[in-house]
């Protein structure tokens, strides 16, 4: 646990001449986003644990803060580079208890220089000791940052919610995908009348004596993003879930103290049934040695490591379960355990995550539910960009409609994955996520640990896992924005089916259609097939709904949508 004098950080300290620079008024475009490339310095270190203290000011809407980073060398370096939002007074920064006087923080982007160059195996720890108002959210968690807000009782609420935009934004991090430190330890000092729930395991908390309370929270390899500070008047509701893997996992909901009771304990009932779900479907929920938590948010929802942020209000939507909280929850799986290496990975959290939906409809209430959440993606798709571009990407790029994929990374992925599931079939289907998500298909408690991977990486597990080359699938639906088109064509009693894609490969799809409902496959061969049916029989492609393709009906209800707003 850290001194509470080392978050004492005065106005004549901050106003002291012996920063380097004055802290920005504003955030930076820089800072404002996630994922750029990282520095030389940043790939020669690895990031080994973040120890975080945070006191939070809610009459100020303001925070102080002292993060101590511990680094290891792989490659040697002269400077230590992390990213940290300019608007922050920094007034102190160490390594290895030695000051640093010439560190610099232009746009957002810490460089300090190290007493001596590491070498490699080589470790240094940085303390660095800030304060200031975190940039707020608009509209979180969309447009995102820290919002600070009073419940409907008037208490202070706050909550972050920063994917988009990063961990920067009020930590010092490796704010890229691939910057996950091993360990966070968490100290949060807040009003005493509140609850700091926080992502890990509990540590205790200590009663400072001066109306403020610490909360000491640990995790292990949590994704940058999802570290989340989340304040307010909490009731924290508690159960054990007996796991079908053999260990016992925390169930943890800490609802505002003025919410329903009874809607709250409705909630935290879903809590295992949906465990239950992605347990058999995909696997061990992955931190079960530290919690499944849930807080509520004065925003709609974000999937915090452990803390999955809830702001759905306990809505009843028909479908007989909270459609955020089951999202979200995929996330552990789809996020955490398994991380995109890079932000034109996204698809893999978004659109196995959002396929996940569809597919809990079906193990509740059946095919009805399942098809029903299938068409209702199937309409919002804009097919103007590729879901993946094959090339590094930042976090504003790809969740920008004018720039990059944005919702087609959750509907579009979701509805990739269902073709490619009926495609291949149940069991080499859900063996390829096991891979994907934990690196083996045998996952137990305790032989695995929180991995990246790449969309390729992916396409090479299902190609080993069927023993087919299923390039052509993934470069039609993947690599191209627009949807694999299904062309037919009759002369007299021959009807000629074919596959058309953006770039005009062959694509051996398999089809199948109804004869004046007579059921026949087609295999597609090179993306052709022809038969014979009557001039007057009707014919209707893909009954099942199996495959996504292009539908000309929908791209014309787009069109006059696009029209009258």
């Amino acid at each position: 646990m850290r001194p509470l004098a080392a978050l004492c950080l005065t106005t004549a300290l901050l106003s002291s001449p012996a920063f380097a620079q004055e802290a920005a008024r504003e955030t930076s475009a820089f800072t404002l986003s996630s994922g750029t490339p990282r520095t030389a310095e940043q790939l020669a270190l690895r990031f080994d644990k973040a120890d975080l203290s945070f006191k939070l000011l809610p009459e100020t809407q303001s925070l102080e803060g002292v993060a101590v980073l511990d680094f290891t060398a792989t490659a040697s370096t002269a400077a230590v580079v992390v990213e940290l939002d300019a608007v922050f007074a920094i007034a102190a920064v160490t390594v290895d208890g030695q000051a640093v006087a010439d560190w610099s923080n232009p746009e957002g982007r810490l460089t300090i220089p190290l007493p001596r160059p590491l070498k490699t195996g080589e470790t240094a720890s940085v303390r660095i000791v800030y304060a200031g108002r975190p940039h707020q959210a608009k509209r979180a968690p969309w447009d995102g940052g820290f919002v600070w807000t009073t419940t409907p009782d008037g208490q202070p609420w706050i909550a972050s919610a920063v994917q988009g935009e990063g961990c920067d934004l009020f930590w010092p991090c490796i704010d890229h995908p691939q910057g996950e430190p091993e360990q966070v330890d968490l100290h949060i000092t807040i009003p005493s009348t509140l609850s700091a729930p926080a992502n890990g395991r509990f540590l205790g908390k200590s009663d400072n004596g001066d109306g403020t309370t610490t909360w000491n929270w640990t995790t292990r390899q949590p994704d940058t993003y999802a570290i989340s500070l989340n304040v307010g008047p909490y009731v924290e509701m508690a159960a054990d879930y007996h796991s079908r893997f053999g260990n016992v996992i925390p169930l943890r909901f800490w609802r505002l103290a003025s919410a329903d009771p009874a809607k709250a304990q409705r909630l935290f009932d879903e809590f295992p049934q949906i465990l239950d779900f992605y347990e058999a479907t995909i696997g061990p929920f992955p931190f079960g040695d530290e919690k499944m938590g849930v807080v509520e948010t004065p925003h709609l929802g974000m999937e915090h490591q452990t803390i999955n942020a809830y702001g759905n209000g306990y809505k009843l939507d028909g479908k007989g379960y909270d459609w955020l909280l089951q999202h979200e929850l995929a996330h552990e799986w789809f996020g955490n355990q398994l991380t995109n290496a890079d932000w034109d990975d996204m698809w893999l959290h978004e659109g196995f995550g959002t396929y996940m939906q569809p597919l809990y409809a079906r193990w509740l209430n059946g095919e009805r539910a399942m098809q029903a959440e299938l068409q209702t993606m199937r309409l919002t798709l804009a097919n103007r960009f590729p879901v993946v571009s094959g090339q590094s990407q930042d976090a504003a790029t790809v969740y920008h409609d004018k720039t990059g994929p944005a919702l087609d990374l959750y509907y579009k992925g979701a509805l990739i994955a269902h073709t490619l599931r009926l495609y291949i079939r149940d069991d080499a289907f859900y063996e390829s996520l096991r891979r994907l998500v934990y690196g083996r298909a045998d996952p137990k408690p305790g032989n695995f640990q929180p991995r990246y991977a790449t969309t390729r990486e992916y396409m090479a597990i299902v190609n080993e896992v069927t023993g087919r080359d299923l390039g052509w699938f993934f470069d039609a639906y993947l690599y191209q924005a627009a949807l694999p088109d299904l062309v037919m064509s009759r002369q007299d009693d021959q009807v000629t089916l074919e596959w058309k894609t953006g770039n005009g490969r062959p694509f051996p799809l398999p089809v199948e259609v109804e004869v004046d409902g007579e059921p026949l496959a087609l295999p597609m061969t090179n993306g052709r097939a022809t038969f014979t049916a009557p001039e007057s029989a009707h014919i209707l492609l893909d009954p099942g709904s199996k495959l996504l393709r292009r539908l000309e009906y929908l791209e014309a209800w787009k069109a006059s949508q696009a029209k009258t707003n």
